[in-house]
């Protein structure tokens, strides 16, 4: 599909200037041929305005000594034709730095990029909230696309994150999920500033791959018991959110304090959490490693209940989650030895 694209933008940005360059040919073939009179070929006339186009001026194949009218024609036809061509070469050149041959095969380069991966995740939406959702994806390490109707968004974030993954496009379009990989993906941020798109990407991601996590942001509260019935796994406001933040700031400052700077450190320390496969089932956390260089078991949630600090002898069962204060490498040596 990218090659008819490009043969079409082509088209239409050289038709006309090529057309014309090929009627100042003609005309200059049929203008010399009849200065030159039935003696001269008509290849020594097309000869004589390429070279006269072209600034060539290799050699006069048609004699001009002594014709006035004939220096005359060729200074029109050289002005036209040099006109012509410099035009269609500052056309190429803006074609070229406006990226519009490139748009298509960045597209197709990024889509094969996409394919390759698996259990990552897509954010919908790179507006205030989605950058800082798409960069806290990068800093942690998790593989992930970015998806937005605006290319200057999606610009102004790879200016900062270049390897980035990207898609232009509307995340409410099947076919934009589908080419984002939403079969694959682990998850799903519904996050775009519009409630309503909010909601149909959320119904979607449930339609094209049921088990993918959604997380739906919705500012209109009338909206909320909407997307908890289409599918969506959680449901922010950020109104709602900022308001707890901001009384948490005045109630309790050294616990904001202390999460802004774990959430600011050049660890990247992060809180985590990861489910016990089956086949660790009934081993302990001492024979886990629930204490590392870089990780620090703080709870483990089995059966609905949470216990904090749990001992070394705590005894794993299939599914509990295990909730890690880690470093994105501690994560990594984790989920290693989960699996």
């Amino acid at each position: 599909m990218t090659t008819p694209i490009i043969i079409e933008r082509l088209r239409r940005r050289f038709a006309k200037p090529l057309a014309v360059l090929v009627g100042i040919h003609v005309v200059g073939t049929v203008g010399y041929k009849i200065i030159g009179g039935p003696q001269d070929p008509r290849l020594d006339a097309l000869y004589m305005t390429f070279i006269t186009v072209a600034t060539i001026g290799y050699a006069e194949v048609i004699s001009l000594d002594d014709d006035p009218v004939g220096r005359l024609f060729t200074m029109v036809i050289g002005f036209a034709g040099i006109a012509t061509t410099w035009y269609i070469f500052s056309t190429m050149t803006a074609f070229i730095v406006e990226g519009e041959i490139n748009v298509p095969l960045r597209r197709r380069r990024m889509l094969k990029a996409i394919e390759k991966l698996s259990g990552h995740y897509i954010v919908c939406g790179i507006g205030r909230v989605g950058t800082n959702v798409a960069q806290e994806l990068t800093l942690t390490g998790r593989r992930h696309v970015i998806v937005d109707v605006a290319q200057a968004k999606i610009d102004a974030f790879r200016d900062r994150y270049s390897d980035t993954l990207w898609l232009h496009g509307d995340a409410a379009e099947d076919q934009v999920l589908a080419d984002a990989g939403v079969a694959r993906a682990a998850g799903v941020f519904a996050i775009t500033g519009d409630d309503a798109k909010n909601l149909v990407i959320t119904l979607s991601v449930k339609q094209l791959n049921p088990d993918a996590r959604v997380v739906a942001r919705c500012h209109d509260v009338s909206y909320t018991e909407k997307m908890r019935r289409v599918g969506a796994d959680a449901i922010v406001s950020p109104d709602f959110t900022g308001g707890m933040r901001i009384a948490s700031s005045m109630l309790r400052p050294k616990v904001v304090s202390f999460l802004d700077e774990m959430l600011r450190s050049e660890e990247a320390l992060r809180v985590e959490e990861l489910v016990v496969p089956a086949q660790l089932a009934g081993s302990s956390c001492g024979a886990l490693g629930a204490r590392g260089a870089d990780y620090l078991l703080l709870a483990i949630r089995s059966a609905g209940k949470w216990r904090f600090n749990p001992p070394d002898d705590q005894t794993l069962v299939a599914g509990d989650t295990l909730v890690f204060m880690t470093t994105p490498e501690g994560r990594r040596r984790i989920e290693a030895r989960l699996s």
